[in-house]
């Protein structure tokens, strides 16, 4: 165990460090029982499940990790013995016992010597069976509970750390957008409104990304990580109406920069997910081989065009000039083993500020990273137009009130230089490599349509 996450010793009470105890209590955690197999330890914890016979079981949770505890009659104390075999699916426990190793999987369990109720539970609503979808939502606050949510939000958590990881080590600079907004990132369709004082109308921030581009102008490389909103009436398995996402931006970069970028910053967090969270990925029962394969390739690309021409051998009803639907992504990714880069999209539907192709003008040099096993867009990013002109040109298209963009193209009127940046949706990405039907699982609390609470 590194020196920095030892476990904490009984009686300890000091310690800054991963590992110190945060009360002054010497408890034990779940995660350091293997390196303490021997010794008598202090747990504290849930109930997950208890299973009353001659000898009783207990599967403890204490939010580190699981461990079986048993309580025996020759072991433990007579008030312990009988306590364990009232015990119920979320009642709250201390316990003192030896630590072991089962016989059989090698995996620590405590041998019970005294046990404590610290509060009861009685009829928790979720029990081992099977339950509605509907029915968990509605209790999502009960469901985090369950070993897979356990899990999954684990390893969003890796994510999140590696995504911070990743850029701090890089030299870009955290740069915070606003949350409330004068006006539209990504289209004015998809925008939740709220009355601002005396300035008007203000919204929900869809995109970090009009902030950052003159951050880059101070800093050279910036990045901001935080939650965003589109009011998409989309039921999709995809959708969330509240959901976060990293969004980097590099001054003097390119279209390609971008895709190189995020490949380096996808790998990086696959090998967090697999090297950090194999307990995590077994419970999940994921398959690790397509993870596996996504570390250790380059990913593909595709021009946009090439990548309608493939579809339609696919079976796609697809033309020319339409945007991606959930299913065409699905029917591509599910035709390869790694993420593929889709790039030179139609500037049609993309937005406002995307460079033009200087080969082709009907196009943006805009790019996609679609994951495989049919999950589709996790990133999508490009390079931004440096012409103040092109922007008013595109400001006047779009039917955009250009006031609100004035902050915006100072950017272009003081040492404009090329740049590029993209986004990726941190939901999506927990999805497709915990292998999620739907991104309601990947949030503690998922914000959809019909569904505000809790």
């Amino acid at each position: 165990m590194p020196a920095l996450e030892r476990a904490p010793q009984a009686g300890h009470n000091g310690g800054l460090g991963p590992g110190a105890p945060v009360t002054s209590q010497p408890f034990t955690e779940v995660r350091f029982l293997a390196d303490q197999v021997g010794e008598t330890v202090r747990l504290r914890g849930w109930v997950r499940n208890a299973r009353t016979s001659k000898t009783r079981f207990i599967e403890l949770r204490d939010g580190s990790g699981f461990v079986q505890c048993v309580v025996g009659a020759a072991e433990a104390d007579p008030e312990s013995y009988e306590l364990a075999g009232k015990l119920t699916q979320e009642a709250a426990i201390t316990l003192t016992g030896l630590v072991q190793q089962h016989p059989k999987t090698g995996q620590p369990e405590l041998l019970v010597k005294s046990l404590e109720l610290i509060g009861g539970s009685q009829d928790f609503p979720i029990t081992p069976k099977e339950h509605g979808t509907e029915f968990l939502m509605e209790n999502r606050h009960l469901w985090l509970r369950s070993r897979r949510q356990w899990a999954i939000l684990r390893i969003r958590h890796t994510l999140v750390k590696g995504i911070r990881d990743f850029f701090d080590s890089d030299g870009f600079t955290l740069l915070d957008a606003p949350i409330l907004t004068p006006s539209a990132c990504e289209g004015t369709s998809t925008l939740f409104g709220t009355e601002y004082f005396h300035e008007g109308m203000a919204f929900l921030s869809q995109s970090g990304q009009l902030y950052q581009e003159p951050g880059i102008a101070a800093f050279g490389k910036t990045y901001c990580f935080g939650p965003t909103f589109r009011a998409e009436k989309s039921k999709t398995r995809r959708h969330l109406t509240e959901f976060w996402m990293v969004e980097p931006e590099v001054a003097f970069a390119h279209l390609d920069d971008v895709m190189v970028l995020g490949e380096r910053m996808t790998k990086f967090l696959l090998q967090r997910v697999l090297e950090g969270r194999q307990e995590e990925l077994k419970i999940l029962e994921r398959d690790q081989a397509p993870l596996e394969t996504a570390l250790n390739t380059t990913f593909d690309r595709m021009t946009y065009t090439e990548a309608v021409d493939k579809l339609k051998t696919l079976g796609s009803d697809i033309q020319w000039g339409e945007d991606f639907g959930n299913d065409d992504e699905t029917i591509l990714m599910n035709a390869t083993d790694r993420p593929l880069w889709v790039h030179r999209f139609p500037k049609v539907f993309k937005a406002f500020y995307m460079e033009p192709d200087p080969q082709d003008a009907r196009l943006a040099l805009g790019a996609d990273l679609l994951a495989p096993e049919g999950y589709g867009e996790v990133i999508g990013g490009g390079e931004r137009a440096s012409s103040l002109q092109y922007l008013l040109d595109q400001i006047e298209h779009h039917q955009l009130n250009r006031a609100d963009y004035e902050w915006y193209l100072d950017v272009r009127k003081y040492g404009s230089v090329p740049h590029a940046g993209f986004g990726m949706g941190l939901e999506r990405a927990v999805a497709w490599i915990c292998r999620l039907p739907h991104v309601r699982e990947t949030i503690p609390y998922p914000r959809m349509m019909g569904t505000l609470r809790p």
